[in-house]
């Protein structure tokens, strides 16, 4: 089995259970509903959709942990982590096949809602550069929150655990930054908390900005914990 045949053995394990259909539905509908009915998009008389991107941070707290609780705590459950160690890849390919296929439900998720872009522009002219930039900003945050999750789901030994902690992990590392909204901190320590929020680098592309060093960001973190996970693999062989 090379790294290929491992991607779609994950994608089937996902589309085997009715999690993959929960979550997917959850994240549109909740979007959605958000949008239109809380955040009022048809009150309002402006042509953006910033408020559609300003849930994501909140809403993939919850859903990635969803999609990566299950990629290394159902192998050690099920007793056949020790089966994908004897394929002919290495410790980084299994690792980067499990989080490739979960970065391809993260992908159907995000072109699920193409179709509000499409159907609002008819009721206004949007800024095309504006959407382009908030829907890279969330597939970069997607791609952080996964790597977070997978690495929490490689060092627990079931789904609800990893679950759990993927949550709480993602929920600090999101909203580290507000921190000094409710305790006093010295300007350094806070500098250092914006500096590590997700939600902080997530802002710039929710306002239709691309800016090298959020993304710079999003590529270290997303990094760092693939990097995390393999050593993770090596160690427990």
């Amino acid at each position: 089995m090379n790294i290929k045949g491992l991607i779609k053995k994950e994608l089937k394990a996902y589309f085997n259970s009715p999690m993959a259909y929960l979550v997917v539905l959850f994240f549109v509908l909740t979007l959605n509903i958000f949008f239109f009915f809380f955040g009022q998009f048809f009150g309002r008389d402006t042509a953006s959709m910033r408020s559609y991107f300003s849930i994501m941070p909140v809403l993939f707290i919850l859903i990635l942990p969803a999609i990566s609780m299950r990629s290394w705590a159902e192998e050690r459950k099920l007793k056949t982590d020790m089966l994908l160690f004897t394929l002919p890849l290495s410790e980084f390919e299994i690792v980067m096949g499990k989080f490739l296929s979960a970065v391809i439900l993260l992908i159907l998720m995000i072109v699920l809602t193409f179709p509000v872009p499409i159907m609002l522009n008819m009721f206004g002219s949007f800024e095309r550069g504006q959407i382009i930039g908030e829907y890279i900003g969330t597939f970069l945050l997607g791609l952080a929150g996964l790597s977070v999750g997978q690495f929490i789901s490689s060092r627990t030994s079931n789904q609800i655990s990893a679950y759990i902690f993927s949550v709480v992990a993602l929920l600090f590392i999101t909203f580290i930054g507000q921190i000094t909204m409710v305790i006093n901190v010295p300007k350094f320590i806070d500098n250092l908390f914006s500096y590590l929020s997700l939600s902080t680098h997530f802002e710039s592309f929710e306002k239709g900005i691309f800016d090298t060093r959020d993304f710079s960001f999003f590529a270290i973190i997303t990094c760092l914990f693939i990097y995390l996970n393999v050593k993770v693999i090596k160690l427990n062989k």
